[in-house]
């Protein structure tokens, strides 16, 4: 991947960690940054497929 959109993804990702956290922490689930860090590395994974998907999609609607 490319490591421009890596840190776009990240960027996007680190602006949503508080909320997420507050989260679980209202549903009594108390994780520190590096509980997080598994998380967050599957959602970048998420974030790079649904890009991905989009990409190929708009190739094929060109």
């Amino acid at each position: 991947m490319d490591q421009e959109l890596n840190m776009r993804f990240m960027e996007v990702a680190m602006r949503h960690v508080q909320e997420g956290q507050s989260f679980l922490n209202n549903k009594g689930i108390e994780l520190d940054m590096h509980d997080l860090q598994p998380a967050l590395e599957m959602l970048m994974q998420v974030m790079s497929e649904a890009y991905e998907m989009g990409y190929e999609d708009a190739k094929e609607n060109k």
